[in-house]
């Protein structure tokens, strides 16, 4: 199965990206498409919004969508003894120091759009190498399979380059 998107390796097979974790996953995205990596801001819910957009950012005047790529992959929120899973809830789960939203901006559907996504913590930004890549397995994964564009081998971890475009299509057509 072919992903929609596809990783954009330069001529040398590299491939810049900022590495931030959700949980206890790396993943990485293009640098050319981080705009701002931020504190916490103040989140607004927004009713009967997706799980995984549910709430806004008021930055510079600008209104911004906050995704939290947890929902699309199944995994545990942040802090597991406090109750509740409402978008209410997200600004008490995400109160350590390492927290921040990374700001991108891709293109859906011919327009460009910027939106956050919450991160566990912000790392470096890093060249990959293409030919440390792979496909995801079609077994032994718990995410969905076109959600994940490549995955990248590390000397201690394997680094989850997410198809956002794949990601963001899918909310748009639930919408």
């Amino acid at each position: 199965m072919q992903n929609s998107s596809t990783t954009q390796w330069d001529e040398n097979g590299q491939l810049e990206v900022l590495t931030f974790d959700i949980g206890e996953e790396r993943l990485a995205i293009e640098a050319v498409n981080i705009r701002e990596i931020l504190d916490l801001l103040p989140e607004t819910r927004v009713p009967g919004a997706p799980a995984i957009v549910s709430s806004v950012v008021n930055f510079r005047g600008k209104i911004i969508p906050i995704a939290d790529l947890r929902v699309i992959f199944g995994m545990t929120e942040p802090t597991a003894e406090m109750p509740g899973d409402h978008a209410e809830d997200m600004a008490l789960k995400y109160t350590s120091t390492d927290h921040r939203i990374v700001v991108i901006e891709t293109e859906l559907d011919s327009e460009t759009i910027q939106i956050g996504l919450r991160a566990d913590k912000v790392h470096e930004v890093a060249t990959l190498e293409q030919r440390d890549s792979s496909e995801p397995p079609l077994l032994g994964m718990r995410w969905r399979r076109e959600f994940v564009r490549e995955l990248v081998r590390q000397p201690d971890s394997v680094i989850v380059l997410p198809d956002l475009q794949e990601i963001f299509r899918s909310m748009v057509s639930a919408a």
